[in-house]
């Protein structure tokens, strides 16, 4: 048993009350507001594959970023979860592109989609700290995920959040994988 539990529950239940009422003013201008950014990474061969995420409940919308991206000579894709307790997979996939249901409903490619690996993932979160520190649903998929791509090759990690969603310090253990970058509606953050 995780003994940070109780207090990662409620740190999540504070979290996703705070993006909810975020995502209720700001969901018509933050997709919008991460194209003005500029993105951290550029694509170069061999390197080129970056996943976005299908927006659930009041996370930020990055279908737009993910379209601006395939025109900038990325591979774009979406993670798909496969089985509880394992890492994403990621398959090939544009914004406009037909998507069926997933694991709770989120679309996701369908199965003829190419596999792909990612080297640049944008990452769902309920909160972060500037040092790279999220805290995300509790399921550990990204960090599984991170973990492994990681022991491969170089992955840069990207949260996507509501400014508010920023906090101190997020309480994290050793499994927990850090942030290269944040993108908020109002600025991209390297993390240190």
């Amino acid at each position: 048993m995780d003994p940070l539990a109780p207090l990662k529950k409620a740190a999540r239940a504070e979290a996703m009350a705070k993006r909810n009422a975020a995502h209720d003013g700001l969901k018509d201008i933050a997709s919008a507001a991460l194209l003005s950014h500029p993105f951290p990474v550029t694509p170069s061969p061999g390197r080129s594959v970056v996943s976005a995420f299908y927006p659930y409940q009041s996370e930020i919308d990055t279908r737009p970023l993910l379209g601006r991206l395939a025109g900038e000579g990325w591979t774009t894709a979406l993670p798909i979860v496969t089985k509880l307790g394992t890492p994403l997979e990621f398959r090939r996939w544009m914004p406009g592109e037909p998507t069926i249901p997933g694991k709770w409903d989120i679309p996701r490619p369908a199965e003829e989609a190419p596999l792909v690996e990612p080297d640049v993932l944008l990452v769902p979160l309920l909160t972060f700290d500037r040092r790279g520190y999220r805290l995300g649903y509790g399921g550990g998929f990204y960090d599984r995920t991170l973990e492994k791509l990681r022991a491969g090759k170089p992955v840069v990690a990207i949260g996507v959040a509501y400014a508010v969603q920023e906090v101190d310090s997020v309480l994290h253990d050793h499994h927990d994988q850090l942030l290269n970058y944040v993108m908020t509606e109002k600025e991209l953050i390297r993390c240190v």
